[in-house]
């Protein structure tokens, strides 16, 4: 495989590509996606802003709310496989409950994706948590300039975009 450029020129590239897309009109709105103004990627807004999705097919994930759980789903990647099992009535090959311990993490690995962040009472809408759960870091994230909270809203600042993991990390469960 080729070899990847030194951290100082990826930043650079990085740079780069934001201002000449910015110069085209294009709106950075999540770590990975540019678009024109309202052609955001609906379906993915919905993942980063952790909302439930079916998949259906053959690979398909799927991630679902239920009054006491929030369950993750897969189903069968070959497609033959896929529809032998359909037809028996077990197309899920695993399903697995988000334990509670994690769910502040999993919201955070999704919602700071998003560059302008997200309402903060989309957390409790979400998550069934108090905000108040992850206080702490949240507190060590802004005092680290990776994430700022303003009009009741939470977002990673450009800091925090460029340092996402480690900002993702300050969320994990103990």
């Amino acid at each position: 495989p080729p070899t990847l450029p030194e951290a100082d020129l990826c930043a650079d590239m990085q740079e780069a590509i934001e201002d000449r897309l910015a110069a085209q009109g294009f709106v950075h709105y999540e770590t990975s996606a540019f678009a024109q103004p309202g052609q955001a990627c609906r379906h993915n807004l919905n993942y980063w802003t952790f909302g439930d999705y079916l998949g259906i097919g053959a690979g398909a994930h799927s991630k679902l709310t239920w009054h006491d759980q929030i369950v993750r789903q897969v189903r069968w990647k070959q497609p033959k496989q896929y529809l032998q099992k359909t037809l028996q009535s077990q197309a899920i090959q695993e399903q697995t409950a988000v334990p509670a311990n994690e769910l502040a993490f999993e919201f955070m690995m999704n919602a700071l994706r998003l560059n302008q962040g997200f309402d903060a009472a989309l957390f409790t809408m979400r998550t069934s948590l108090p905000l108040a759960r992850i206080e702490q870091a949240l507190q060590r994230a802004e005092e680290e300039n990776l994430l700022e909270r303003s009009l009741g809203r939470i977002a990673p600042t450009p800091k925090g975009r460029r340092f996402l993991n480690p900002l993702l990390k300050m969320f994990l469960p103990d």
